[in-house]
């Protein structure tokens, strides 16, 4: 088995692990940047709306904003730490570091737009394509960072720790730590072992799990489940964000349309053309997300209609052209065309609001363990997650956590536990089973576990996936590991722990709504 030594393993490399690596290199230190696919394979990647860049001498009005989309839950300090931090962490690296190519106004101002739940207009966007503007910039960076080794294309297959994966048997009498992963390299079909002084997950989301997501293919909470297995606490596993436009068409593959549209006056209606969203809510249309999901859903299954629309007439066609020319030529290239007709739009599971728990430094309750962006969760989003703080989010928590563990390295002292060695089993896994098990956690959770629950419809889904996941570990012990079992072995797992969060609470709370709760 080939063993790898690092000071820093970054396990995901969206906008959070890519951040962090650069910021962990800056710092002298040597880092191991692991992914899925390709540099620009990530969620960051599809980000449309933007990045909050709230420069105001007292911001505490998007304090009030981040916590009343929370529905009063989310965690002061967490909100504090990114309303104080946001601001440089956007300037350091993208503005004046990377210069990002946000839009700006005749002026050469920076063009601030609004969202959903948002009471001023205060973020920038780079057209509607601003999360690959970000990570775009981000990546080349890391590809021109020397102490930087990107591994495209190896998936984790577990953390390593003292207690399980040490050759050194006294070392299981050590506090529970976590010294680096087995990797898989989907390549060669080959298990590596990559020791690290500091093990970031930035693993993303679990949108994956369900049937209907705007995430990319693979994000099932893999960091999630991984963290799970070793010890770590995990919280407000409940509280998974549905984006309630997402494009619909038969036959075409569904793609997230931005909130960003709504902020510019586009208005959600029926099949009649009728606003429904404005007896709904004071913010009729920009109301947060969790309302207008459950409005959707609701509306649908009283009307029967597959669809709801969004109609941008109030705009003019030369700057929808402008303002959203990726989505204009998406939806054109699906026989759609948005400046004369309106966007067919459904909810789909978008963003998890809770995860790994960590301090405002990342660190989890599992030594030497970090968690940072989507996987990781602070308590800044509570129930609900406000429109377009999840990159700010990233560079946030990715400053954070690199500054800490750079100050942490300094010190010195950290052993270098030798692994045990993997052996893998010889038996490949039907692909066939591995799709069909995943197909049915995903229609599961779909059914039973999505944007509107209930004790009866968690239960049962909780009983499909026990079953599932007695099946599936019986067949991974056998088998060699690869990219889709992996996935299915985490996705399984991590639908069963939202499941379980979600039967544990009884009240309906943001993006959490129980049918029948008062």
């Amino acid at each position: 088995m080939k063993t790898i030594h690092t000071d820093c393993l970054v396990l995901g490399a969206g906008l959070a692990g890519s951040a962090y690596a650069l910021h962990a290199a800056k710092a002298g230190l040597k880092v191991e940047l692991l992914s899925l696919g390709p540099p620009l394979q990530a969620n960051s990647d599809w980000a449309q709306g933007g990045i909050i860049y709230d420069t105001t001498p007292d911001p505490v009005q998007l304090e009030r904003d981040i916590l009343a989309a929370s529905d009063g839950t989310a965690n002061a300090a967490a909100i504090a730490q990114l309303v104080h931090d946001g601001p440089a962490a956007v300037k350091e690296l993208l503005l004046d570091e990377l210069h990002v190519d946000f839009d700006r106004d005749p002026t050469g101002r920076l063009d601030l737009a609004r969202e959903g739940g948002h009471s001023e207009r205060r973020i920038i966007h780079a057209k509607d394509t601003t999360g690959h503007a970000i990570l775009q910039s981000v990546a080349r960076r890391v590809d021109a960072t020397p102490t930087i080794t990107r591994r495209s294309g190896f998936v984790a297959v577990d953390l390593l720790t003292l207690s399980h994966n040490s050759a050194n048997p006294r070392d299981r009498y050590e506090p529970l730590t976590c010294f680096g992963c087995y990797a898989l390299d989907t390549a060669s079909g080959e298990v590596s072992a990559l020791v690290a002084k500091k093990t970031i997950l930035a693993t993303g989301g679990l949108g994956g799990v369900f049937l209907h997501t705007t995430n990319q293919p693979g994000s099932v909470g893999h960091g999630v489940a991984m963290a799970y297995r070793v010890g770590a606490r995990l919280i407000d596993l409940e509280y998974v964000q549905f984006h309630p436009t997402v494009f619909l068409k038969p036959g075409m593959p569904p793609f997230l349309i931005t909130e960003a549209l709504r902020g510019e006056g586009a208005v959600l209606v029926d099949g009649e053309g009728k606003r429904f969203m404005d007896g709904v809510h004071p913010l009729g249309s920009l109301a947060p997300r969790d309302v207008v999901a459950r409005a959707i859903k609701q509306h649908l299954a009283t009307t029967g209609e597959a669809c709801v629309w969004l109609d941008l007439g109030t705009m003019k066609p030369d700057f929808i052209r402008q303002r959203f020319p990726g989505i204009y030529e998406k939806c054109l290239a699906h026989g759609l065309d948005i400046t004369r007709e309106r966007i067919p739009v459904v909810p789909a599971a978008h963003f998890s609001c809770g995860g790994v728990h960590t301090d405002l430094h990342g660190r989890t309750n599992v030594r030497h363990l970090n968690a940072i962006g989507e996987t990781a969760c602070t308590g800044l989003h509570g129930a609900n997650r406000l429109a377009s703080t999840s990159l700010l989010e990233c560079l946030v928590s990715a400053r954070s956590a690199a500054q800490a563990d750079a100050a942490e390295l300094a010190d010195g002292g950290f052993p270098s536990p030798v692994p045990r060695d993997w052996t893998s089993p010889a038996l490949e896994a039907d692909l066939m089973l591995v799709q069909q098990d995943l197909q049915q956690i995903r229609t599961t959770m779909w059914n039973y576990a999505g944007i509107i629950r209930s004790p009866q419809r968690l239960a049962r889904a909780r009983r499909i996936l026990l079953e599932l996941r007695e099946d599936i570990q019986a067949f991974y012990r056998d088998c060699r590991p690869t990219r889709e079992l992996i996935e299915l072995r985490n996705a399984v797992q991590t639908a069963l722990l939202v499941v379980h969060a979600a039967s544990l609470n009884h009240v309906s709370k943001g993006c959490h709504f129980v049918a029948g709760d008062a």
